[in-house]
Parts: C-alpha cells; sequence; structure tokens
C-alpha cells in the first residue's frame, strides 16, 4: 500500500522527468516572435494561438525552461481569444503589476525563468474558481498523457 501511494505522489514529477526544468540558458533556442512574446512581453494576435482551442489530456510547460504550468483540466473555454485556465500548477507562476498601455492587469511570468506568459484577470465569473490565465500559445508547450510534446 505504501509504495502505491509513494508512487502516485510522486507520478506528476516523474512523468515529465524527458524534458528537465533547465536552471540557465533559458531563452537561447527562441524563435524571434517567441522572444517578442516571452522576453519583451509581447502578445499574440486573439485567435492566432496554436493551443486556444485545444483541448488534449497532458500538461502545459514553459516554452523557455520546460517548467510545468497548468494541468489540461484547468484550461477552459473563455472565447477570449488565448488559452484559458483557471488553476496553475502550485508554484509555478509569479505575478507582477502591469501598468503598460495605460491599463491596470496582473502579467503572469513563468516562477522559474520569468519569461512573460500573459495575464490573470479575476471576477469575471466563468468558472467556479473565478479565475482566468489568459497565456500566450507561444509561451508554452503541450506535453499529452504520452509524454510527447504537440505543437512545438
Amino acid at each position: 500500500m505504501n509504495q502505491i501511494i509513494f508512487f502516485l505522489f510522486f507520478l506528476p514529477f516523474l512523468s515529465f522527468s524527458q524534458y528537465p526544468v533547465k536552471s540557465s540558458n533559458f531563452f537561447d533556442n527562441l524563435t524571434a516572435e517567441e522572444k517578442r512574446i516571452i522576453i519583451m512581453k509581447g502578445t499574440e494576435r486573439p485567435g492566432s494561438g496554436l493551443y486556444n482551442k485545444y483541448f488534449e489530456k497532458g500538461i502545459y510547460i514553459c516554452k523557455a525552461c520546460n517548467n510545468q504550468l497548468f494541468n489540461s483540466n484547468a484550461k477552459f473555454q473563455s472565447n477570449c481569444g488565448w488559452p484559458s485556465f483557471d488553476e496553475e500548477i502550485n508554484g509555478s507562476i509569479v505575478r507582477h503589476q502591469d501598468s503598460s498601455f495605460g491599463m491596470k492587469r496582473t502579467e503572469i511570468c513563468c516562477a522559474n525563468c520569468n519569461g512573460h506568459l500573459g495575464h490573470v484577470f479575476e471576477g469575471e465569473e466563468l468558472t467556479e474558481r473565478n479565475i482566468r490565465y489568459c497565456v500566450n500559445s507561444l509561451s508554452m508547450k503541450f506535453v499529452n498523457d504520452k509524454n510527447m510534446i504537440i505543437h512545438e
């Protein structure tokens, strides 16, 4: 019984070891467009991202460093034009105040590499958790349940 509990506890950590979290050189292998979004804090055009309407089972990881960000079961269709999630993987995201373009928003970044992911909005009542992480597809990679990166 203890072996089963041990296995179930560590399964999330073991299943994605094929994509180790980087500790340096986060942005070396990014394309120019990915750098514009992740480093320069840009935004994809609404509806243009690969993961906007993508609902397979797996996990979303940071494009720059492979840090686990969101489980697919937290993804929902918000019709905002970007992938939306209502729960992060604990400790994976950091928040920063963003007052660019005359707006007051909360930016979300990867807790490991501080790469820009998007913004978080609260109080919209779109889900029971009442939170929407609005994320650029180019900031993430999707790893399906078979440990295969899809749409890199």
